[in-house]
């Protein structure tokens, strides 16, 4: 969905424009403050936590090569800071000190495209070539999509990490950024995905965010009203699957458990759910680690959730129910080289009586994954190893 630039600025917040007058003072201490840290590291994923891809990076960086003068920014009140205080520096996530560390760094490395003091400000300052720095983006996930706000055109940034062949060619091709700008390093959190343990009957239900529910512009009611949370077709299509009677006696009958844990941009509406079944788990950040749960989880159910890779990484069987293609890639996403039907790691399914079928036949054959996908997952995955964080950090250190 294509915004205006005045839906846009329906997006920007009364603290963006307190940022403006933060970077004014940063930016003259951060000429002096390089000149004793010209090394500086500054990494970073979201504000308030410190579980993917940059926190996975920092920690290796601290472990494995402590001469590096690296710092991790993290929300003053993060339940993970204490996390990353034992391990290496930090910076208070959008304070001054985070502006003045910013401005001076040599490498500004995040998994977040607005992984910086302060997102709205600092795009302005590096698209239009006003802020000329180094940054990594070490991505989220790994991309399916065609996703125009991570066009070259719309960051400028210095490298950007993809992790199969497949996703490598299709950003270089069509995202627009210079040669070798592009590269193929895996997500350093796929690290740890080789080393789990599952809990043989539990099932993990991830569904991904829907950008015109989660953060609403007029834009938004070109695909429904989302004035009320329960009418739109998100809540409708889960609120049904995870209340009906289908799947109680289907989880009880198998002596299951369903681990219900939306997209972080949809945890505030978790306690408009009606789930009153007891082998059911209402799972809300940060109580539960996402990784944790990819791991030890035996079957995904999932929509568009690029999750599904990390749980596809382990050749583990998964299912995608997606009851409003049509509205998602018009409204969030428009596709890109993978088509779920031909490149999916499970079935894909319309309907919650689909998905049971699925269900079925998985306890069926004790969660074992079907050879087609495991076919699948050994033709995608092309850098299958533990080698991810030291890739990163040879690609980022040998930068000019």
């Amino acid at each position: 969905m294509k915004e205006t630039f005045f839906q846009k600025l329906q997006r920007v917040r009364p603290s963006d424009v307190g940022h403006i007058f933060l970077f004014l003072i940063a930016l003259p201490v951060s000429l002096f403050y390089r000149l004793s840290r010209r090394e500086l590291w500054l990494i970073c994923d979201n504000r308030n936590e410190a579980r993917d891809n940059g926190w996975h990076l920092f920690r290796y960086i601290c472990e494995e090569h402590p001469e590096i003068d690296a710092v991790y920014a993290i929300g003053k009140n993060s339940p993970d800071r204490k996390k990353v205080e034992k391990v290496g520096k930090t910076v208070n996530y959008g304070s001054l000190r985070h502006w003045v560390l910013y401005l001076s760094a040599k490498y500004n490395i995040s998994s977040q495209k607005g992984g910086k003091p302060n997102a709205a400000v600092t795009n302005v300052l590096e698209t239009k070539g006003i802020l000329k720095n180094t940054r990594i983006f070490l991505q989220h996930g790994i991309i399916k999509d065609d996703m125009p706000w991570l066009h070259y055109e719309n960051t400028k940034m210095t490298m950007f990490v993809t992790s199969t062949e497949r996703e490598w060619r299709f950003i270089s091709d069509t995202y627009g950024y210079p040669d070798g700008s592009v590269r193929e390093l895996g997500l350093c959190r796929f690290d740890r995905l080789h080393d789990f343990t599952v809990k043989p009957r539990q099932i993990l239900l991830m569904p991904t965010w829907r950008s015109w529910i989660a953060t609403p512009t007029s834009a938004s009611y070109e695909i429904e009203d989302v004035r009320d949370f329960k009418k739109t077709t998100y809540f409708r299509c889960w609120n049904e699957f995870l209340g009906s009677e289908r799947l109680k006696s289907f989880l009880e009958s198998n002596g299951l458990t369903l681990v219900f844990y939306p997209h972080r941009d949809m945890q505030k509406y978790l306690d408009h759910f009606e789930i009153t079944d007891s082998n059911i788990v209402i799972a809300s950040f940060p109580k539960y680690d996402v990784q944790k749960l990819l791991k030890e989880s035996a079957f995904l159910i999932t929509d568009y959730s690029s999750i599904a890779m990390d749980f596809a990484y382990m050749n583990k069987p998964l299912v995608y129910y997606q009851f409003d293609y049509e509205d998602f890639r018009r409204g969030q996403y428009p596709e890109g080289y993978f088509d779920y039907r031909k490149d999916g790691f499970g079935p894909v399914c319309e309907t919650g009586d689909e998905v049971f079928d699925v269900l079925s036949e998985a306890v069926r054959t004790g969660f074992a994954n079907p050879e087609k996908y495991s076919r699948r997952h050994d033709e995608f995955f092309d850098l299958y190893d533990t080698d991810n964080c030291r890739r990163n950090f040879e690609a980022i250190n040998s930068l000019k």
